[in-house]
């Protein structure tokens, strides 16, 4: 029996439509990544200005150098611990193999101080900071409040995020030295205690191999990761899309973005300061390469 309606079969796809979509993804794609990027772009210079003609206040300031810095001290501090034994672990065999266990010392050591330390700190403070941000920020989007402090004459970015930014830029240094310090510690204890390494020879090679310019390398990357952690997380909750999808969406997207620059950073960074260090110390740049 025939109802009067008449179904069509859906048209279908040519070759030349099938060739031209991925295309299509990728224009748009690179599109919205260059729109993103001009965005946040402004929203870096609209902060670094509220940054420069006026600070906020101190209740504001250190409740987020607070939450941000002080309650992240235990959870870097067993994770540093946890690293410099792994890393003593990972690298006895190899030693052992060799006779050099007593080098163990200075290999961790100036590990943590380059790089696991700074990139450590970094990524516990991007996982519990950043998200948080991102998650809290996106909120006040979703609920308009940030819409009600623009009405009642209030700058949000000088309000919410110039707070955010300065904690992240200020304390990271020190939970990077923290970060060190434990891995330090850690690795030390490891050695001496469970692997049995004679001390002495533990601690002379650590101090031989670790220079003054090793802890400020790591600080260097550290300042660096902790304003890309506050710019990202804070960019990501101010652009949140609506509803509890968009404020989960931008905690995600702010620790998952803020780990890629930080790494994108790092790199960039090291080489950098290995060519300052090799122009400023040409003979001590040429023995450790050697």
């Amino acid at each position: 029996m025939s109802t009067g309606i008449e179904y069509s079969p859906a048209p279908r796809r040519g070759i030349l439509a099938a060739i031209k979509d991925p295309f299509i993804d990728l224009g748009s794609l690179v599109l919205g990544s260059i729109e993103t990027l001009g965005d946040m772009t402004l929203f870096v210079l609209q902060t670094l200005r509220w940054l420069m003609t006026r600070l906020p206040s101190r209740d504001t300031l250190y409740t987020n150098m607070y939450q941000i810095g002080v309650l992240s001290l235990p959870v870097i501090a067993l994770t540093g611990t946890f690293i410099g034994m792994v890393l003593a672990v990972q690298s006895y065999s190899q030693f052992r193999a060799w006779g050099l266990e007593t080098q163990l010392g200075g290999v961790i050591n100036r590990t943590m101080f380059r790089e696991l330390g700074p990139v450590l700190a970094a990524t516990m403070l991007a996982g519990r900071v950043g998200s948080a941000m991102a998650a809290e920020l996106g909120t006040m989007r979703v609920t308009e409040q940030i819409d009600a402090l623009s009405s009642m004459g209030a700058n949000p970015i000088h309000y919410l995020v110039v707070p955010r930014f300065l904690s992240c830029l200020l304390l990271i240094p020190s939970l990077t030295i923290m970060a060190v310090f434990m891995g330090v510690v850690g690795g030390a204890a490891y050695c001496v205690f469970m692997l049995h390494i004679d001390v002495h020879h533990y601690s002379n090679n650590a101090k031989l191999f670790v220079e003054n310019w090793d802890l400020f390398y790591g600080v260097v990357k550290s300042v660096f990761f902790g304003a890309t952690i506050g710019i990202v997380s804070c960019y990501r909750g101010f652009h949140c899309r609506p509803g509890a999808e968009g404020v989960g969406q931008a905690a995600t997207s702010a620790f998952v973005q803020s780990f890629v620059v930080i790494i994108m950073i790092d790199l960039f960074l090291s080489i950098l300061l290995d060519s300052i260090y090799a122009s400023i110390w040409p003979t001590s740049s040429m023995l450790i390469n050697g």
